[in-house]
């Protein structure tokens, strides 16, 4: 019992560092593909056109995911087993924190004398912009979706390097799921 209270501050320690992490990331595939007869990729230009993102941000994220999955062994080709697309979305996100509390006593209230007075009541909003980036893996001779990750969090960044970073961060977070585990 002594060594489990013992090792409960370390695992308490890593819950509350794995629950922070920046990035949300999920991913699908489909079951019936046999992942390990993938060996070399290629990007999907159409699919990639389309994203509706700058094109400074597109070729971060296209040499983010190059550099991913040439450091897990694939290799870039002309004829190249699966292409790689992306598609991007974001949302607007308000968070609306009410910092009210108690109901109400009686008290000083400033100029306006003793009486009863509520609680304060200090509604905090705020807004920024949540961005998903989703990287489409298709079997490239039928033309099919084997594989789609996805990663959500926040995108406002001012700062180039920061920015470099995050998209970086995005990238490996979403590819540490790839290739799924059967």
């Amino acid at each position: 019992m002594k060594k489990l209270l013992n090792f409960t501050p370390m695992l308490l320690l890593l819950v509350i560092l794995s629950s922070c992490s920046s990035v949300r990331v999920a991913a699908d595939y489909d079951r019936e593909t046999n992942f390990e007869n993938y060996k070399t990729f290629a990007f999907f230009k159409p699919g990639i056109d389309k994203a509706e993102i700058n094109d400074i941000d597109k070729r971060r994220i296209l040499r983010a995911i190059e550099a991913e999955l040439m450091a897990k062994g694939y290799t870039k080709s002309e004829n190249p087993d699966m292409l790689v697309s992306i598609f991007t979305k974001s949302n607007q996100r308000v968070d609306i924190y009410n910092n009210a509390w108690g109901n109400g006593a009686w008290g000083w209230g400033g100029y306006g004398g003793w009486g009863w007075r509520t609680g304060w009541n200090n509604n905090q909003v705020s807004t920024s912009t949540e961005g998903v980036l989703y990287i489409d893996l298709i079997n490239a001779d039928k033309k099919e979706l084997i594989w789609q990750g996805s990663g959500t969090g926040n995108l406002e960044m001012r700062n180039i390097e920061k920015k470099e970073a995050r998209i970086k961060e995005f990238v490996s977070e979403m590819l540490l799921l790839f290739p799924p585990e059967k």
